[in-house]
């Protein structure tokens, strides 16, 4: 199987930044109603269909909580043709711990709690 590259949170909010990459969040979805990176899709791993997650020039950068599933994600992507995939090392947990951007839901109110520092 192909080696998976990896991202830094700082390199990955640089490519979201520059519309350089599809960032793509295999969480699943009440995980990602409470807490997710601006910019980020959905495509939770339970339901994953790497055929789903749009194909195009930017590069896709998969994520999860701590970089597990996105993994297996990541690999399945490029199993199904993909070229340019990359890992958000760490997850959001690294990106959360990095002090970046981060949208995060009052699951009481639904309101907007929180949108990250830059």
């Amino acid at each position: 199987m192909t080696p998976i590259t990896q991202a830094s949170p700082a390199e990955v909010r640089d490519g979201l930044a520059s519309g350089e990459i599809l960032l793509v969040d295999v969480r699943e979805p009440n995980e990602y109603a409470f807490e997710r990176i601006p910019g980020a899709l959905l495509y939770p791993l339970s339901t994953f269909d790497p055929k789903a997650v749009p194909a195009g020039d930017r590069k896709l950068v998969v994520q999860c909580a701590a970089g597990g599933r996105s993994m297996r994600a990541a690999q399945a992507l490029v199993a199904a043709g993909h070229a340019l995939v990359v890992n958000l090392e760490g997850g959001i947990n690294a990106w959360k711990a990095a002090g970046l951007p981060l949208i995060r839901i009052d699951p009481a109110s639904g309101r907007v709690v929180e949108y990250g520092r830059c």
